[in-house]
């Protein structure tokens, strides 16, 4: 977060962080807000807003063009410019623009009817929190197991194997098979636990990666202005 326009109090600054943080976590997806008192303060006097949104986002890289080697790039970026009375949302090149239509009714019914009664503060908090909510309908892919789990599985097969040839050439009793059975049974839920627990990292724990990772504009989102 940037507010170089100082268009936010302290409290609505945590909530946003917050909000921001736990998006990053759940669905490894980050938004950014940066708020300036003019394009032509950072060196775009003449630019569109469009255009300055895609240079700033694509020069800070917002996003992971990749997770576990699946494209991901679904970063966004929520600029706002004061001194123009210009606002951007813009979008990493995994949403497509599949989500344009989304961004243009928070930019149309949460962010700029805020700022026409010059509740900025407002406007932004209630731009993250719809931007929160269009995040939270994506699924992380899939984790592939390591290589270790199936290597687990098949020494522990193969002892099961040898076990049981064994009793059943030595005659062994039906209790003794019982036995074997429950043993088997413990060990292989250790086993099983001790594979999935190390190095799993993000199934139920989360995203743990930052915000700034090589993601890049795909031109989607919404612009407004009050």
């Amino acid at each position: 977060m940037r507010d170089l326009a100082n268009m936010l109090d302290e409290g609505a600054e945590d909530r946003i962080r917050k909000v921001c943080d736990k998006l990053l976590t759940d669905k490894a997806t980050p938004i950014i807000v940066v708020t300036i008192e003019s394009m032509a303060n950072h060196g775009g006097a003449d630019m569109r807003i469009e255009t300055f949104a895609t240079l700033l986002f694509n020069q800070w890289q917002i996003g992971h063009e990749s997770i576990d080697g699946e494209y991901w790039n679904t970063g966004i970026l929520l600029l706002v410019s004061k001194g123009d009375r210009k606002a951007r949302i813009e979008l990493g090149g995994g949403w497509g623009r599949r989500e344009d239509g989304v961004c243009r009714q928070i930019m149309n019914e949460q962010i700029i009817p805020n700022f026409k009664q010059g509740q900025f503060s407002q406007g932004i908090e209630a731009g993250v929190t719809g931007l929160d909510r269009m995040g939270r309908k994506l699924e992380l892919p899939t984790r592939p197991r390591p290589a270790s789990h199936y290597l687990i599985g098949l020494v522990f097969f193969g002892l099961a194997a040898f076990t049981a040839v064994s009793l059943f050439r030595r005659g062994s009793s039906g209790w003794a098979w019982i036995a074997w059975g429950v043993f088997f049974g413990v060990v292989g839920t250790i086993l099983y636990h001790m594979a999935t627990s190390s190095g799993s990292g993000g199934g139920g724990g989360g995203f743990s990666g930052g915000s700034f990772g090589g993601g890049s504009s795909g031109g989607g989102g919404a612009s407004g202005s009050w």
